[in-house]
């Protein structure tokens, strides 16, 4: 079934793509066009509203026909802290809000406001009131407390919540309010048999079950219907088997129970977090279409959905397939928030890519403001002025940048993209550094687009001069005569086996490090990985050695493996996968010596030791920057600016942003404190 659409399209435009910019009919308000950003979190949150407002803005800017907030707590028993999350407590959370509304509109987008309550799953670390959800049960949030059973009381209380928050919303303009029944959250708390066993009319049978979603939809189209659409994020299948919500079982029989109900309906799949939101590492493109595909056969409504979209080929096939009527996206949509004005424009060629790491994920579980491994402009939109595809000229110059990796392209076409004649030398053959490694493990094959656009871009720039296989001594540059020099020279893992945990040097006289392996060096019998860096290399060898027929045994200082990757939403799925190829984990392990044929252990709380056979060691802990250019040229006088790994080894995203920060600093006066909200105080 598909929902009323009117025509329209650009003319210019390719018309492989037209599609994608027919206007679609959501209940009472039209959407210009099929892009629509979810609601997805970005770490700024009630105490950052101008910051917020200032994100949301650009991506309406750039095309998204619908711009979504991240989700927006509707009563203080809803508390999310200490990350980042919207409230529409009281009247007085309504001018804020108003200002994301506001600068979504003045681009011609529509606006969407996620109402969020988190049941068992909400921490109410900051107002200290006790958990709700359908039954007693100990707290989602990993927190020795448990959450009280709501009695009939405390749901009409609730559907008031609900029915307030949606007119505080409407009051600050919102085109279209969400009902919120996914990620493990209140409503689908209710629905689940996993979590709501209740003898009442809202436990038991599934129409019992979906009896409160059912009235918080009828609720909220009651109030806010008559000029807001009402749409429904509905998690299709929890992912937990026949216990669960399940796209061929519960989760059909709640679609087509409500299929008419809401206005749109926004679906996904749920569990944890990290099944919506899977990297790259461990889904493709479209990964959800499996579940979803079946909701449009069940609704005349209009159907959006994710799975890190990037392909406007692949978005076209959604529509025509009729799988959805709109392409959903978070990720892409802060990887880049212009891709939709970009397709529309012809010029799909310079969408920069969601490589699906999930660093933006990241920022959010550390409850710090998002951030971009593609781009480094995002969050940054308020607090430094920045903007993805506007940067100011400055002044002639030209600048030698030393180094090809992904801080070295970034700053050549930063400071290109000013105006600056720019030279890039790199001394390998092929551009890239560090991507080039990096992205030959398993999985990892996206993130090789950090070194592609930004070459491709770098091509349409005729002020920019790229030079591979040119190795440049201190004398070489000193003799290139440039106006400035910027040296990107990169990172190289440490052989002393310092790392987080281990800060003493240890005697490891025949130790490899994972720049000896890309290189080429020779693995012999059982493979020994020390893993004292805790991200996504350790884990990764380990699969791509195994993968190559080697016994391979991981040991680590911490409980788990990749322990970092949990801030990812990986390490789940990184554990799973190590486990299922057979590889050894040994956790909470030291190490603490090599001898020719073993490596010594010990337990990191006990000191226990014990030995592990081993043929060949490979550590993975700390990384050194290669600033040798650096002080060769300090003892020439010849000043150089360093960014990226070689100024502070780091990852690819803080690669990235320190080159162009630098890019966008340069010529002017030193960069002074940032930009900061002060919260002040509201009342009603």
């Amino acid at each position: 079934m598909t929902p009323q659409t009117e025509p329209g399209a650009d003319p210019g435009m390719d018309p492989a793509h037209a599609i994608l910019f027919q206007p679609v009919r959501i209940g009472p308000v039209t959407a210009p066009n099929r892009f629509y950003q979810t609601p997805h979190a970005t770490g700024l949150g009630w105490q950052r509203p101008q910051a917020g407002a200032a994100l949301r803005g650009v991506k309406a800017e750039g095309g998204w026909g619908v711009v979504c907030t991240e989700y927006c707590s509707i009563h203080p028993s809803s508390d999310d802290s200490p990350y980042g999350f919207l409230t529409l407590w009281d009247d007085g959370d309504i001018a804020p809000l108003a200002a994301t509304a506001d600068a979504i509109h003045a681009h011609g987008a529509l606006a969407g406001i996620e109402l969020w309550h988190g049941g068992a799953h909400a921490s109410n670390r900051m107002t200290r009131l006790p958990g709700l959800a359908p039954n007693v049960q100990p707290a989602m949030f990993h927190l020795p407390t448990t959450a009280r059973a709501m009695d009939l009381s405390d749901i009409r209380a609730f559907r008031q919540w609900q029915r307030d928050a949606a007119l505080r919303a409407k009051r600050a303009g919102f085109d279209i309010i969400y009902v919120y029944a996914g990620h493990d959250y209140l409503p689908l708390q209710f629905l689940s048999r996993r979590s709501n066993d209740r003898g009442d009319a809202y436990g038991g049978p599934l129409e019992n079950r979906a009896r409160l979603l059912r009235e918080m939809i009828e609720d909220t189209k009651d109030a806010v219907g008559d000029t807001c659409a009402v749409a429904l994020r509905l998690a299709v299948d929890e992912l937990h088997g026949p216990r669960g919500i399940t796209s061929e079982g519960e989760g059909r029989d709640v679609v087509a129970m409500l299929a008419e109900l809401p206005d749109l309906w926004d679906v996904n799949v749920a569990g944890a977090l990290g099944n919506d939101s899977k990297s790259a590492r461990f889904s493709p493109e479209g990964y959800q279409e499996a579940q979803v595909a079946f909701v449009k056969s069940l609704t005349t409504k209009p159907v959006v959905s994710v799975g890190r979209f990037t392909s406007p080929e692949t978005m076209v096939s959604q529509i025509k397939r009729g799988i959805q009527d709109f392409i959903g996206a978070a990720r892409p949509s802060i990887a880049d928030p212009f891709l939709p004005a970009k397709i529309r424009e012809g010029r799909a060629d310079e969408i920069r890519e969601c490589i699906g790491c999930n660093i933006c994920r990241s920022a959010n579980n550390e409850g710090a403001h998002l951030r971009c491994t593609q781009n480094p402009t995002i969050a940054e939109e308020w607090r430094q002025g920045w903007h993805p595809e506007r940067i100011a000229p400055a002044k002639p110059a030209s600048v030698l940048v030393v180094g090809g990796g992904p801080a070295g392209l970034e700053a050549a076409l930063s400071l290109g993209r000013r105006g600056l004649q720019v030279t890039l030398a790199e001394r390998e053959t092929r551009l890239g550094g560090r991507i080039l490694r990096e992205s030959s493990l398993p999985g990892l094959s996206t993130w090789i687009r950090v070194r592609d656009w930004r070459a491709h871009m770098i091509g349409k720039l005729p002020n920019v001069q790229v030079f591979p296989g040119s190795a440049m001594t201190a004398a070489d540059i000193a003799d290139f005569g440039a106006d400035h020099v910027v040296l990107a020279t990169g990172s190289r893992w440490r052989r002393d086996g310092i790392g987080v945990v281990n800060m003493d040097p240890l005697p490891l006289p025949a130790a490899l490090t994972p720049d000896d392996i890309f290189a080429g060096a020779p693995v012999t019998g059982p493979v020994v990985i020390f893993d004292d860096e805790h991200y996504f290399m350790g884990g990764a060898l380990a699969e791509k050695l195994r993968l190559a027929g080697h016994e391979v045994t991981l040991v680590t200082p911490h409980a788990t493996a990749s322990s970092w990757t949990a801030l990812t939403d990986e390490q789940g799925f990184v554990q799973a996968r190590l486990l299922h190829l057979g590889v050894r984990l040994e956790l909470s392990s030291l190490l603490t010596g090599q001898n020719h044929d073993a490596v010594d252990l010990a337990c990191a709380y006990t000191g226990a030791a014990r030995a592990v056979t081993c043929g060949t060691l490979i550590l993975v802990t700390g990384r050194l920057p290669v600033d040798d250019l650096h002080r060769d040229l300090a003892a020439l006088g010849i000043a150089a600016e360093r960014v990226g790994d070689c100024l502070q080894p780091s990852s690819i995203a803080d690669a990235v942003h320190s080159a162009h920060r630098f890019a966008r600093n340069f010529g002017g006066p030193p960069p002074g404190v940032f930009r900061r909200e002060i919260p002040s105080h509201r009342s009603v």
